[in-house]
């Protein structure tokens, strides 16, 4: 019953996140503007593969070609799923990382938004544009790497009948939230000097939690407009678990201060 409470709470951080909309909602806007761009983007590489999924399946299926009509019509309808879900496994932790890059500096102040709010906020540190892009397109480089190792397996298990079409649909959707949750616990984490090793790590000791915020993330993602109005959301939310998880063992279950109002010198001001 533990594992489910932390996995709501987790979900409930998310909630938080998604607050900021009404207290924040100029910053929260200029975050979707990224999000809306490359969200159109990979929705166009979704539909493709859409359209391509049941020649795939014929490719990757060819030991088939001479089963019985319904065993391999049956065969190839898997496989054609197990590709529309690695596909989409994949879009969404790569729309993730590159979202991020692309809208880095209205995220880095969401995350600033949510640090100071909170308070004992990490002191700015200053590695240097270039340096610190390298840094996390590397990092999410390595995630996606990983992401797709994971998928492999997914996709593998796709083709088995029933365990196809259920289980991994689900196993599908944890593995999603858990390397989204990696993914957008960055800020947080580097700002605070660790490493994506390190990030990890400290995720793992709290993995129901961060299973419940990337999970629902990565379910809303699949809601009409849903990617756009969540990721800066997400940004936020992600923010307050990591500061749980920097805490310390008995972070994640601390009471924590909901986001509240922003007074005008929180909000983000564009540049005249």
């Amino acid at each position: 019953m533990a594992v489910i409470g932390e996995f709501f709470g987790g979900v409930a951080l998310l909630g938080r996140g998604l607050r900021l909309w009404a207290t924040s909602p100029r910053l929260m806007l200029l975050g979707a503007v990224p999000a809306l761009v490359v969200g159109a983007v990979f929705v166009a590489g979704l539909v493709v593969v859409g359209l391509a999924a049941d020649d795939i399946a014929r490719a990757v299926t060819p030991f088939a070609d001479e089963w019985p009509e319904w065993s391999r019509t049956l065969v190839r309808l898997g496989g054609g799923l197990a590709v529309a879900a690695l596909a989409v496994l994949l879009a969404v932790v790569a729309f993730t990382a590159v979202t991020l890059l692309v809208g880095d500096p209205f995220y880095e102040r969401i995350w600033r938004r949510v640090e100071e709010h909170e308070g004992d906020a990490p002191a700015d540190v200053d590695r240097g544009f270039w340096r610190g892009l390298a840094r996390s397109a590397g990092d999410s480089l390595r995630l996606l790497l990983a992401t797709a190792g994971v998928g492999v397996l997914l996709f593998v298990g796709g083709f088995v009948p029933v365990l196809g079409q259920t289980v991994v649909p689900v196993v599908g959707a944890l593995v999603g939230g858990w390397f989204l949750a990696v993914e957008l616990t960055g800020y947080a984490f580097d700002a605070r000097g660790r490493s994506l090793a390190e990030r990890r790590r400290g995720l793992a000791v709290n993995r129901a939690r961060t299973l419940g915020l990337g999970t629902a993330t990565y379910l809303l993602f699949f809601v009409p407009l849903g990617a756009v109005l969540v990721m800066p959301a997400a940004v936020a939310a992600a923010t307050l678990l990591a500061r749980e998880v920097a805490a310390g063992p008995t972070g994640a279950t601390a009471a924590t201060p909901t986001v509240g109002p922003a007074s005008p010198a929180d909000d983000y001001h564009p540049p005249a």
